[in-house]
Order: C-alpha cells, then sequence, then structure tokens
C-alpha cells in the first residue's frame, strides 16, 4: 500500500467518499520537513495497510490545491489532517517522529471505529 497522490480533481471520490479513516498529507516539494516526512508516510502506509488510508496533497501544485488546502484551515506544511466520512477529525502540524505519529494514528482508529468497520472485518 502506498500514499495515494490526490489533487482538486479526485479530491471528492479519494478523501471524501473514503470509507476508512483517511489521513491527508498537505505538502510541497520546498518544504524540508516534508521532505523529511515523505519515507515516513510510505512506512506507515504499508504498515496500516487496510485500515487507514493514506493520501498526499501538494498544496503549490494548481491554484484548486491551494484553496482546497485553505479550506480546510492548512497554514503551514506538513500538516496531516484526518478524515472519517467524509469530515475532518483531527489535524497534526508540523514534522512528527514515526513512533509519535503511530501513536496519534492508533488513537485516531480507536477514536473513530466506524470508519474501519464500515469496509473492513476487524480480525480478533
Amino acid at each position: 500500500m502506498v500514499a495515494v497522490d490526490v489533487d482538486e480533481f479526485n479530491w471528492e471520490r479519494e478523501v471524501l467518499r473514503s470509507d476508512v479513516l483517511t489521513l491527508v498529507d498537505f505538502w510541497h516539494e520546498r518544504c524540508p520537513w516534508c521532505i523529511m516526512l515523505d519515507p515516513v508516510i510510505g512506512e506507515l502506509a504499508e504498515e496500516y495497510g487496510g485500515k487507514v488510508k493514506f493520501v498526499k496533497l501538494n498544496v503549490f501544485q494548481s491554484l484548486g490545491n491551494r484553496k482546497l488546502a485553505m479550506s480546510y484551515g492548512v497554514m503551514g506544511t506538513p500538516t496531516l489532517v484526518f478524515f472519517c466520512a467524509g469530515r475532518p477529525v483531527g489535524q497534526v502540524v508540523g514534522f512528527m517522529p514515526k513512533e509519535d505519529l503511530k501513536q496519534v494514528i492508533d488513537e485516531m482508529l480507536k477514536r473513530h471505529k466506524d470508519c474501519i468497520e464500515k469496509s473492513t472485518p476487524l480480525e480478533t
């Protein structure tokens, strides 16, 4: 599982209509913290495959992407926004080490179980 690139054109399909907890990485290519976070996002996408959907939106790719980021209160990069059933339910701003980010993701999964229970059978 890898992070999916999204933009203003596939945002609704990939994020708002997603039936699993979705983490959106708002980033851009000149952001050193974003570059440091990218491999962490890739590793976590593998580890949480099937439980959390990881997507990346380059805020400087287009004016539409910039407006989309602003509509969710993104003022700097990297900003990670969690979506459940099309609604933003949590946010992390700035770089975070992998283990710390895993704790945030695990907490989001606990608080928003309905996002994962709707689409994927929980393994016991």
